[in-house]
């Protein structure tokens, strides 16, 4: 009985990491090619070195790093817009 239940339990095991190893290849692949963040003219054959995949993958990345960046800026321009305008509107109440 306990036999069995090893058994089983191997294949259970074995079957979920066959089914993760294609997952584990491509972040490893992302991994390596996420070293390569900012581009001259010195590593510029390892930017064309990679597959189009990683580039395309890269610039992805960049693009949404780019886009959380600005959302950050533009939520602390509407903080001070506010604090801005809210002081401005108790300065104009206090004076009358």
């Amino acid at each position: 009985m306990i036999l069995k239940f090893l058994i089983v339990f191997l294949f259970i095991v074995i079957f979920f990491y066959l089914r993760n190893f294609p997952k584990l290849n491509r972040k490893q692949k992302v991994l390596k090619a996420k070293k390569l963040t900012t581009f001259n003219k010195k590593n510029l054959n390892n930017w064309m070195n990679l597959t189009k995949k990683e580039r395309y993958n890269l610039s992805k990345q960049d693009s949404v790093n780019y886009m959380d960046r600005r959302k950050l800026l533009l939520n602390e321009i509407r903080n001070e817009y506010k604090k801005i305008s809210k002081k401005n509107s108790d300065g104009n109440i206090k004076k009358k």
